[in-house]
């Protein structure tokens, strides 16, 4: 299982003193893409194929809280994967330093095409890595429909 280690700065915190909900996401985005540069997704790799890595949605479940005296560890495993590497989605687990699982995070995301702004398929190159990253236990292949599992629709305001 990958994982990435953390040291809690003072900015990390916030009014109640314990982990701020956005140091939750930059640890857990921090070691999303650390994984994928170790992995042959250099920014000179993205540039090449013109992608970019989206988030359609990240959902946080908090069980316990981290202070600042925590060290916190941030593992990353694969819960399911489009065929063609276009879509994907990564579950994180937030560890304090006994071991405790603290939080938990399910985030569903794609691939852009930066010069069309269309979703894109992985190179399969690329794809390679992914396919080889630990799965969840409920891990499952995805399709486009996934994306859609909640049925949340924008609500425009009367434009």
């Amino acid at each position: 299982m990958y994982t990435k280690s953390f040291e809690i700065r003072w900015s990390d915190l916030d009014a109640n003193r314990h982990l701020a909900n956005s140091s939750y996401q930059n640890f857990m985005s921090h070691t999303r893409m650390a994984f994928l540069v170790e992995n042959g997704f250099s920014q000179q790799e993205l540039v090449k194929h013109n992608l970019g890595p989206i988030v359609f949605y990240e959902h946080i479940f908090y069980f316990k809280e981290l202070k600042p005296e925590d060290h916190v560890s941030v593992s990353l495993e694969l819960k399911g994967l489009s065929e063609d590497g276009m879509f994907f989605q990564f579950e994180h687990n937030i560890y304090n330093q006994k071991g405790e699982n603290c939080a938990r995070c399910e985030m569903m995301g794609s691939w852009l095409d930066l010069s069309s702004r269309q979703l894109t398929a992985l190179p399969e190159h690329l794809l390679k890595p992914l396919e080889h990253l630990t799965k969840t236990e409920d891990y499952r292949i995805l399709t486009k429909e996934d994306t859609r599992k909640y049925g949340v629709k924008p609500k425009h305001l009367n434009v």
